[in-house]
């Protein structure tokens, strides 16, 4: 299994790492769901590698289902159990719990204040930008710590670029105010500029945004792609303080 490994800027103590598919055909070694078909046994010793590669002590994940439920204090997952808690966001004050976004071309999005106490993680789909998940998770997990905005860190991890977000029903998927983000001759939509500006509009700070400019449908097929092959496996984007 690989990973790739991301430091905010000033934050020794905030760790970020997003995984890839790994090798092998179909689900590969580095699919970390129950949910998609493959054989558990395979998917369990591929969360218990991913836990063993972060020098971490637990994870924590949620039952994602494209909403903009945020669930504070989420409990630890054995990696060979699955969540039992819905939701698309969790916030810890806990060192040494990863949090676990599963995607195949959502964003996962990685949320972290600067005094290295607090950190976040979104499922960021279309439909979570549809309905503002990123601000709207943002102004929550202030709220829940008593933070401002201006002092979250934000990092997108590897998700669906500019040129392969096809939405051929726009006007009754999105509607009208999402125009700006829609190039009508490509029918696509710019989901990372989305979340970014939605960030911006939360309080973050731009030069606090990073982001890992990688498709996860263009054709090295380093991750798993939804758009690209429909039965696929998932990879993880985790944050977590170092205990």
């Amino acid at each position: 299994m690989d990973i790739i490994p991301f430091v905010f800027p000033g934050l020794p103590n905030v760790r970020c790492v997003f995984s890839t598919r790994g090798s092998g055909g179909g689900f590969g070694d580095g699919n970390i769901s129950f949910a998609v078909g493959d054989n558990p046994d395979r998917v369990a010793a591929a969360r218990s590698l991913l836990l063993q590669h972060l020098a971490c002590e637990h994870f924590a994940e949620l039952n994602q289902v494209h909403g903009d439920i945020l669930i504070f204090e989420p409990d630890a997952v054995a990696c060979d159990a699955q969540p039992r808690a819905d939701g698309d966001g969790m916030a810890t004050s806990a060192a040494g719990l990863a949090l676990v976004i599963r995607t195949a071309d959502c964003q996962p999005l990685l949320l972290a204040h600067n005094s290295c106490k607090y950190v976040a993680a979104l499922h960021v789909g279309w439909r979570g930008n549809r309905c503002n998940f990123p601000a709207s998770g943002v102004r929550r997990f202030c709220e829940r710590y008593a933070l401002s905005p201006k002092d979250v860190l934000a990092v997108r991890g590897p998700s669906l670029g500019p040129a392969m977000a096809e939405f051929v029903n726009f006007e009754q998927e999105w509607g009208t105010v999402f125009a700006p983000w829609f190039d009508p001759a490509s029918r696509t939509m710019d989901l990372w500029s989305l979340t970014r500006d939605q960030l911006v509009t939360a309080g973050l700070r731009p030069r606090h945004i990073y982001g890992l400019d990688l498709c996860t449908a263009s054709g090295n097929e380093q991750f798993f792609s939804y758009r690209r092959e429909k039965t696929c496996g998932r990879q993880a984007g985790l944050v977590w303080i170092a205990g």
